[in-house]
């Protein structure tokens, strides 16, 4: 039977692999990679220095370009589910032709395959169009949050309180509904005007491009906003979280 490990790989520190995900990425035989374009072209290094070091040869890797998404339309929740369709078709070819019986392959997902990721959803409807079998594991990663918490050295939630884990998207729809929010996917900066939380930002997390920046969301609004599109510009790409706790909760 083939076999495919959805390993997740933390935020960008290669210390955060996991000892699980070590001994995943040893045991496979071929790696599928999606390639996002030289706009992304250091995740993709990333990920083959983690397979060069961990791996074990003889190991092969199969890659893809990924396919565009439309992030013009109002459409969202459809252009996501088209892109995730054809990103499946593209995972699917690889699989067919790069993983033979009994081998093992691999797709490193970054943070964790559980939080805010296409992966295993991806996974199963290659698996419900029923053109290739194979069995499936989840390695669990550190996730982005995880990572952005332990920067700033705080908990992640408070007694008694609950977490509400969201979009910018959703943030700017609905505001925050708890006193401890982790928004993600945020282009707009969507906590703009929200003056009874505090905010705790990260961008690149585990990444020698890291920047960190936490306040008053009345103070710092402005310096995250710049130090955003600076990064931005200047990488080419960003992936950001942050955690919003409202004030009088956050002791600062």
């Amino acid at each position: 039977m083939k076999r495919l490990l959805v390993i997740g790989i933390g935020a960008g520190d290669p210390d955060h692999l996991t000892l699980q995900a070590v001994k995943a990425i040893a045991a496979t035989d071929v790696f599928f990679i999606v390639d996002k374009g030289e706009v992304k072209h250091d995740l993709i290094r990333l990920r083959l220095d983690m397979i060069a070091e961990h791996g074990r040869e003889p190991y092969r890797i199969a890659e893809t370009r990924d396919p565009e998404r439309d992030r013009t339309t109002p459409a969202y929740t459809a252009a996501v589910e088209d892109w995730r369709s054809r990103r499946s078709q593209a995972l699917e070819s690889l699989i067919a032709e790069h993983l033979g019986e009994g081998e093992t392959g691999a797709v490193l997902v970054w943070g964790d395959p559980g939080v805010y990721d296409s992966t295993l959803a991806i996974v199963e409807e290659i698996l419900e169009r029923g053109r290739v079998g194979f069995d499936y594991e989840v390695i669990p990663g550190i996730s982005s949050i995880a990572a952005l918490t332990a920067r700033h050295r705080i908990p992640l939630t408070q007694v008694a309180h609950p977490l509400h884990l969201t979009t910018g998207r959703r943030l700017a729809e609905s505001g925050p509904t708890a006193d401890d929010t982790v928004v993600m996917l945020d282009a707009h900066c969507s906590f703009a005007g929200l003056s009874d939380f505090h905010i705790y930002w990260g961008a690149y997390l585990g990444t020698p491009q890291e920047i960190l920046i936490s306040g008053p969301v009345s103070e710092v609004t402005e310096q995250i906003r710049q130090t955003r599109a600076k990064a931005r510009a200047e990488n080419g790409w960003i992936m950001d979280t942050y955690l919003l706790r409202r004030s009088s909760e956050s002791g600062g």
